[in-house]
């Protein structure tokens, strides 16, 4: 309701928000019960729609048609404030550890309520790094994606890779599968993560450029099913 004097006359015509994405965080803390601390704690600033513990306790902390508070200044393929269109989900893990079967087996089972109930696409699963490259690294380089995308939560490509188009440099790739380029070495960086978690590098090689050329041919095919 406003603050102002108002009327009420309730229209039928409504319905809850859908949400486009899907974004996934490592909690950066050794125990559960820490990290249910401070995403329940009034005054954190920070809260996500579930917490998965790490022996795959599922932990639901905000009703999914309300606005949690976790991707923060965030962007993906021309849509910013992901708060407002995303489901977050925290995963108990401090970002130095492999992710354990109990938690990953949960975590699938919950993206393919999700999936199923929003009618999301592959490409609308996202890790934390994704939409803020420039300031997080979450879900960290030990995060299973290509198991995720295996079940449909996400694209992947694997050799042999398509040539690259003469013209497409590394940021109009980038920006072209979703990211922000403003930053490109955070980009990068973000991406290699993600895709290339073995190679460090700073620097896209040419493995790399083909590689996430597939990448947009997968994404593009998803949005046109």
């Amino acid at each position: 309701m406003p603050a102002v004097p108002a009327a009420v006359h309730r229209s039928p015509n409504h319905d809850a928000r859908r949400p486009n994405f899907v974004i996934l965080h490592h909690t950066t803390n050794d125990t559960v019960e820490r990290a249910l601390g401070t995403l329940t704690r009034q005054g954190s600033q920070v809260s996500s729609h579930y917490l998965i513990s790490r022996d795959g306790k599922l932990l639901y902390l905000v009703d999914e048609r309300r606005r949690a508070w976790h991707a923060g200044e965030s962007y993906w393929a021309g849509q910013r404030d992901l708060n407002s269109a995303s489901i977050g989900i925290e995963l108990d893990n401090n970002g130095r550890e492999p992710f354990p079967e109990p938690l990953i087996q949960t975590l699938l089972a919950l993206l393919a309520d999700l999936q199923a109930r929003y009618k999301l696409p592959p490409t609308a699963f996202l890790g934390h790094a994704d939409v803020a490259p420039a300031r997080k690294q979450d879900p960290s380089a030990l995060f299973p994606w290509r198991r995720l995308a295996q079940h449909g939560f996400g694209v992947w490509c694997d050799p042999p890779y398509p040539a690259v188009p003469p013209g497409l440099d590394d940021a109009l790739l980038l920006q072209t599968f979703g990211y922000s380029v403003w930053n490109l070495d955070a980009a990068i960086a973000a991406f290699k993560r993600r895709f290339a978690p073995s190679d460090s590098s700073p620097v896209m090689t040419e493995k790399d450029r083909s590689m996430l050329y597939c990448l947009v041919l997968r994404a593009q095919e998803s949005a046109a099913q």
